[in-house]
């Protein structure tokens, strides 16, 4: 069995070495598997999209329009496409108390809604346990979305910024079966602890987050988008918001960050069949 939280640290110092190693050995970055088709049900008229809540009990006023969201948007359904914790250390995890608030909030809006969550670089341990107890269907990354005649592929992002090579090759690291096994078999307390170093040291917390300036490769994601069929990209990750238009027809839409503790920062993107717009987050009535 691994050691305690310092040794939990020490571990993630060394995939981040080994990963820098592979990178610097000229190591192909991961590659995103085939898209995963969805159908939007034909009585949909709203999709809402978000990502990167980074929801932790450090966010209160955060989670708080997070979940009031959840409960007075128009829309008939909201995919969340990653991060929506600031980490996810296992399944386990959810019956801790800030974890029940947000499997409650998430619970109730999927009484109304459909819900659906994409994994994230901070939050891609979540799994099948939470996501049933939370009313909430898995949305592969990526996800090729057909709604309202248009396709629309969705991912989180992370995996297309390409020119960080040390963070693509951490990112293959961590998502390893036996790595996954290791990690998940420590004690809940340790994960826990481990988690709350992270948020402190900042080199560890890049490891998961690559470089700030870092940006999704648009030859890589325009090839995705043509082998799709699809000529709408939606990502988040970056927390640089925004749409784009590139060559060849394609668009791509970049979701915000949320933070209403210390900024100002919360934003929906809508789709209907009107087509994609920008609009604030529903608020209590």
């Amino acid at each position: 069995m691994p050691g305690g939280a310092a040794s939990g640290a020490g571990d993630l110092s060394r995939a981040g070495e080994a990963a820098a190693a592979a990178a610097a050995a000229g190591a192909n970055p991961a590659e995103l598997a085939a898209p995963v088709p969805l159908q939007a049900p034909r009585e949909w008229r709203a999709i809402d999209f978000i990502s990167d809540l980074h929801l932790s009990e450090l966010m209160p006023a955060t989670f708080a329009a997070f979940a009031a969201h959840l409960q007075h948007t128009e829309a008939d359904a909201v995919f969340i496409l990653g991060d929506l914790f600031e980490l996810w250390v296992g399944d386990d995890a959810r019956r801790e108390p800030f974890a029940q608030r947000c499997v409650r909030a998430l619970a109730e809006a999927a009484q109304k809604r459909s819900v659906a969550i994409m994994g994230g670089n901070r939050d891609f341990l979540m799994g099948a346990e939470l996501l049933a107890d939370c009313g909430a269907r898995a949305l592969p990354d990526p996800t090729l979305l057909m709604a309202f005649g248009q396709r629309v592929l969705l991912t989180h992002g992370d995996a297309l910024c390409l020119a960080d090579h040390a963070y693509q090759a951490f990112r293959r690291q961590v998502r390893q079966a036996a790595w996954l096994r290791a990690f998940l078999a420590r004690p809940l307390a340790e994960r826990l602890a481990l988690a709350r170093e992270i948020r402190k040291a900042s080199d560890t917390r890049r490891q998961f987050d690559g470089e700030g300036s870092a940006d999704v490769d648009a030859s890589a994601a325009v090839a995705l988008l043509r082998e799709s069929a699809a000529p709408t990209l939606v990502h988040g990750h970056t927390h640089r918001p925004g749409t784009e238009a590139w060559a060849g027809g394609f668009v791509r839409h970049v979701l915000t960050d949320w933070d209403l503790d210390a900024g100002t920062r919360a934003e929906v993107l809508r789709l209907t069949p009107a087509g994609f717009s920008r609009v604030p987050p529903a608020r209590t009535c």
